[in-house]
């Protein structure tokens, strides 16, 4: 859709009818619960002053351009600057609805190396280090000065089998590729303290989480299987993956695990927009990465995962990993939908846990790990949230 029609139907399914109430109607008969979570958690559902963003429209588009840079919404800090790939400073809102911060100003700067982030925070020029690897955090962790925290947040770690693909097809294959990953191994290695084994589509803190593991390693058992399906010697294929140093060696790993029972995997490696390029268009054979929910509801990962309404290559679902992978499923894209449907939280939720278990044992992803961020800070900041499931980090909260 063009803009100005995204603009109309927003305008004739959002109404405010007085002065306290707001209407919205949605396509269908979504769960209360749903809707709820996604104006929650959506980043598409901020709160701004109307007034302020139109006295900078421009050319029809709402002020949308102005607020790439700028802000004017009712959070805890106003955009000061904003210094693409470099920096931005936020000014605390005095105004704020839960009262004004107690830390004035916040700058944030992006600095790729972990190493330098622990050294400017061991040398007291930073507050707050994010994104450090295993070995930067034990590092601070030894530290009396610094400090370490951790929060569960919603991303998977997984691979997707492509179903055109001729073995990746075989039912008895992808149980065999199930059992070729080192889940433990590689938790306790080179992902220690920052991805925990984790084998449903939804992360933990969802409704109808699911914490059943049922595969682990097992070179044997995954032999027996490939015989079973016909590959007794294996067979060639390709892994492809972003050159992210966590993805790469978990590439490598599994690339190691599959070699043992005949299984010959070359790695391909590119930037993200080159792999996604190739997953989008279903050339991959293997796709090792990441997920992220959008929002905080079960349906931001189920719609993608276990959500394929139309297989055919024309339809370019791209947003969704079952078609990306081409996997028909008409059957549990209907009890998807129907989930999305069901307003008895409790029944709900275990809808989500029997879809997962149903995706455990037959789906072509290969589920691994859940992200756990770990940020180091100094001792004498308190109150920093390093983010939630979905949610980016939280500043308001802070004390130094």
């Amino acid at each position: 859709q063009r803009p100005e029609q995204r603009l109309e139907q927003s305008k004739e399914r959002i109404r405010a009818t007085d002065d306290r109430t707001l209407v919205v109607t949605t396509d269908n008969p979504y769960a209360e619960s749903l809707v709820l979570n996604c104006m929650a958690s959506a980043s598409s559902t901020p709160i701004v002053d109307r007034v302020e963003v139109m006295k900078r429209e421009k050319d029809g588009d709402m002020g949308h351009e102005w607020l790439r840079t700028h802000s004017a919404g009712s959070g805890a800090y106003m955009v000061r600057n904003w210094k693409p790939g470099e920096s931005y400073t936020l000014d605390a809102n005095p105004d704020h609805w839960q009262g004004a911060p107690a830390l004035r100003r916040v700058i944030v700067r992006h600095v790729q190396e972990s190493s330098v982030q622990r050294l400017l925070l061991e040398k007291g020029d930073v507050d707050v280090a994010r994104n450090l690897t295993p070995e930067d955090v034990a590092a601070v962790a030894a530290n009396d000065d610094l400090a370490v925290d951790e929060v569960l947040r919603g991303r998977v770690l997984y691979m997707g089998l492509n179903q055109e693909i001729e073995p990746l097809r075989h039912p008895k294959v992808i149980q065999a590729i199930k059992m070729l990953v080192d889940y433990d191994g590689m938790s306790r290695s080179f992902l220690k303290g920052q991805w925990t084994p984790h084998q449903a589509f939804l992360p933990l803190s969802f409704m109808g989480e699911l914490r059943e593991k049922p595969f682990s390693l097992d070179i044997e058992g995954a032999k027996a299987l490939l015989a079973e399906a016909g590959y007794p010697s294996g067979f060639d294929v390709k892994i492809f993956v972003r050159t992210d140093k966590h993805r790469t060696d978990t590439a490598q790993s599994v690339q190691s695990t599959f070699a043992k029972a005949g299984i010959r995997a070359e790695i391909i490696t590119g930037t993200g927009k080159q792999i996604l390029t190739e997953y989008r268009a279903r050339k991959h054979e293997i796709y090792l990465g990441e997920w992220g929910p959008d929002y905080g509801d079960p349906h931001t990962n189920a719609d993608t995962f276990s959500h394929n309404p139309d297989n055919a290559f024309e339809a370019k679902n791209t947003g969704k990993l079952s078609w990306r992978n081409a996997w028909n499923i008409p059957e549990m894209s209907r009890r998807t939908e129907t989930a999305a449907r069901e307003n008895d939280s409790a029944k709900r939720a275990e809808m989500y846990r029997e879809i997962q278990r149903d995706h455990q044992r037959r789906s072509p992803f290969v589920i691994m790990f859940q992200k756990t961020e770990q940020t180091g800070r100094r001792k004498n900041v308190r109150g920093f949230i390093a983010g939630t499931a979905v949610a980016r980090a939280y500043y308001w909260t802070a004390r130094k």
